[in-house]
């Protein structure tokens, strides 16, 4: 008898021991993925604000380019400006040139002039009847006539030709020189605003490279949340195979000590429904296993779960699908899922219970629970519009975006 009572103390022992160390595990899996969603949540937040720098780089960038399409723009005009003033310069040189000349032929003709009006003086009084007086004859009287006169009207043409066009020349080269000037005005202000916008260009491109160097920083906290993410799923993977194993061996040791005692272990009521091929039972007892809502609204809202809500199941007893250790027992009051359950199950499935009565949880964090086994009781607590019972299935590592359809998973046990 002492022998039978050693034996039942080192079972218990190694129990307690076994279901310390799932605890640790379902304990130790939630923080790294606390830690995980906690990072998703800074690399989302750091991808926005890397968006913003982006996009705020680009802008820049745009503006930059703007601008040294701008600068280009008078460059060019300026190169052209610089041409047209050295074509003025050469313009306004030829016409100085050609002034000079026709300076010099008018002071030769005014010499001219000058030495003929000296000779006529010191030939005294003679005159122009003196002259044709002094003639032999008519024909030489009509011809020294003829060579007077038009010598007197070519040296007034030609004068008066000198002088006129010594001034347009002269009109030309002022004309020129506004010009020039002109040029020279708009070329100072071309350049000026060059200047200007270069200035701004070195901002710009400042500005771009901080932005840019800023980005790179904020990519290099994204790829380290990233790797340190990757590290977290190795740790989560590494928990759950090991809670995964410490739980067969937990539903191995169990049924040895059921076959020994020949009677079933529970921690708690219990339902008799046989699994289905999945290995899964309804969470509800048969009369209220139909489904008013599937994985959508009926405004076709993505709904993630299917809902049990037949009338009278409030206060009805919620089992739990299969044998796990609970991941997760809270009361979120008004919010969301109200009173909830997570349980995570050796075939790497997590299903989680919502909207349960205050007061009805019966399992907490870490707890071993079997299949079957009560765990809550139906109510309308949370987001909720009445008596109903919201069941998931999760995938992977469990968590919102890792939610399945779980009407496969119950096939044959409910009802639409």
């Amino acid at each position: 008898m002492k022998k039978v009572v050693v034996k039942i103390l080192g079972i218990i022992v190694a129990t307690i021991m076994l279901f310390q160390s799932t605890v640790a595990f379902a304990a130790s899996e939630k923080q790294l993925q606390n830690q995980k969603d906690q990072n998703e949540q800074k690399i989302q937040n750091a991808q926005n604000e890397k968006d913003e720098v982006t996009a705020q780089k680009n802008k820049t960038v745009k503006e930059v380019e703007e601008i040294s399409s701008k600068i280009e723009s008078y460059e060019s005009q300026i190169a052209e400006l610089d041409g047209q003033i050295g074509n003025l310069n050469g313009q306004i040189a030829d016409a100085e040139n050609t002034l000079n000349k026709a300076q010099e032929d008018f002071d030769k003709q005014e010499k001219l002039m000058e030495a003929r009006l000296i000779a006529v003086q010191e030939q005294g009084d003679t005159s122009l009847l003196d002259v044709l007086l002094s003639s032999e004859n008519i024909v030489d009287l009509i011809s020294r006539y003829y060579f007077v006169t038009e010598l007197a009207s070519a040296d007034t043409e030609l004068l008066e030709g000198i002088k006129k066009q010594k001034e347009e020349i002269q009109q030309a080269k002022e004309k020129l020189e506004a010009s020039k000037k002109e040029l020279d005005t708009a070329k100072a202000s071309k350049q000026g605003i060059s200047v200007q916008l270069k200035a701004a260009k070195s901002t710009k491109d400042q500005q771009v490279a901080r932005l840019a160097e800023d980005e790179q920083k904020i990519q290099q906290q994204i790829d380290e949340l990233a790797q340190e993410n990757k590290s977290i799923d190795v740790k989560i993977k590494q928990a759950q195979e090991e809670a995964e194993r410490r739980l067969e061996e937990e539903r191995k040791k169990q049924q040895q000590q059921q076959n020994q005692n020949n009677k079933p272990s529970s921690g708690g009521s219990t339902s008799n429904v046989k699994p289905n091929a999945s290995g899964f039972i309804c969470p509800l007892p048969a009369a209220y296993n139909r489904v008013t809502t599937h994985m959508y609204y009926s405004s076709g809202q993505y709904h993630g779960a299917i809902d049990f809500g037949s009338g009278g199941i409030n206060g009805q007893p919620i089992y739990a699908v299969a044998d796990g250790v609970v991941m997760i027992s809270e009361n979120l009051g008004n919010r969301s899922y109200g009173n909830y359950i997570i349980i995570m199950h050796s075939n790497g499935l997590y299903t989680l219970y919502a909207h349960g009565q205050n007061g009805s949880r019966r399992v907490n964090k870490g707890d071993y629970v079997k299949q079957g086994q009560q765990i809550m009781s139906v109510g309308t607590t949370g987001n909720s519009t009445g008596p109903h019972l919201h069941f998931e299935v999760r995938t992977g590592s469990g968590g919102w975006n890792n939610r399945v359809d779980p009407a496969p998973y119950l096939q044959g046990l409910i009802r639409f």
